[in-house]
């Protein structure tokens, strides 16, 4: 069993970045310029943005992180998102999900130019991944396959099961795997929380994208030999074990699945650090197409 490190993997790519924009510096060229902006303080958006924010810095990019009370009105978040749009310096941003019930997401991302969407959420971004024109592609299912390219494992042909059917993560990926590329190629089976008999679909998988948002969800029962195993889930739970009082764990079982795993990702450090590498990756992009 190999255990595919997200840490090492988004260092790597982290490097990558940071001597790009060197060159860039270096040629009198404008530094990539990412804004995040978070309403409310839902802790793992939080963490997230923090996290955001942290590798901007190390790479070399500008960064501004944007904090609104969590009182903030709809009209008032749809005046910030034309402010970024109609700011030339700003490259791309983020609008931190979830956002408090009175504001609709919907509403924000459609306002949202496209051309700076660099979550890849906007539907005219989707809607250019799904018939494969360059976009900038959902940050999550991007570093996906961004580990699968870097561990060459081998998808051609393969069964990929995809468990979990949001637009963020488990519809995109269903269709990044299935696509004429060299780590897709995939015959994809896409299940979700209403899939009867679902343990008949995994048994079948030589790759496993497991995005349901249920702890433990996949056990070893469901798994055949020497499958891949990626675990987008990450979930807290109370723990007398470690000094903060919780530890993460993934929508996979590991401790029970991974023995029979060729490649699994674990939680935390699979695709977590993957996810802020691949926005920095699309940051750059818009940049570039400016």
């Amino acid at each position: 069993m190999v255990l595919i490190d997200g840490k090492k993997i988004s260092a790597e790519v982290k490097q990558e970045l940071a001597e790009k924009v060197l060159k860039i510096k270096e040629n009198g060229g404008k530094v990539p310029h990412l804004v995040a902006v978070l309403v409310g303080n839902d802790p793992a958006s939080e963490t997230y943005v923090a996290a955001k924010v942290k590798a901007c810095n190390e790479i070399g990019f500008k960064s501004t992180e944007m904090r609104y009370s969590a009182d903030m009105t709809e009209n008032e978040l749809l005046e910030v998102v034309k402010s970024l749009n109609e700011d030339d310096d700003v490259d791309g941003y983020i609008v931190q999900l979830p956002l408090p019930k009175h504001i609709s997401d919907e509403k924000i991302l459609m306002a949202i130019d496209p051309d700076k969407d660099v979550d890849g959420f906007h539907p005219c971004n989707l809607g250019k991944m799904v018939v494969g024109m360059p976009t900038y592609l959902p940050a999550t299912p991007a570093g996906i396959v961004e580990l699968l390219k870097r561990y060459k494992i081998e998808t051609k042909g393969k069964h990929c099961v995809v468990i979990g059917r949001s637009n963020i993560v488990g519809t995109p990926m269903s269709i990044l795997m299935s696509r004429k590329s060299e780590y897709a190629d995939c015959t994809v089976t896409l299940c979700h929380s209403r899939t009867k008999n679902i343990k008949d679909f995994t048994l079948q998988a030589d790759i496993l994208v497991v995005a349901l948002g249920v702890p433990h969800f996949l056990t070893a029962d469901m798994v055949k030999d020497d499958v891949v195993v990626v675990d987008v889930g990450i979930h807290r739970i109370a723990s007398d074990k470690t000094k903060s009082g919780f530890r993460l764990i993934g929508d996979v079982d590991f401790e029970s699945v991974a023995p029979k795993c060729s490649y699994i990702t674990p939680v935390p450090g699979g695709v977590g650090p993957m996810t802020i590498v691949s926005l920095l990756q699309n940051t750059l992009l818009a940049s570039e197409r400016k």
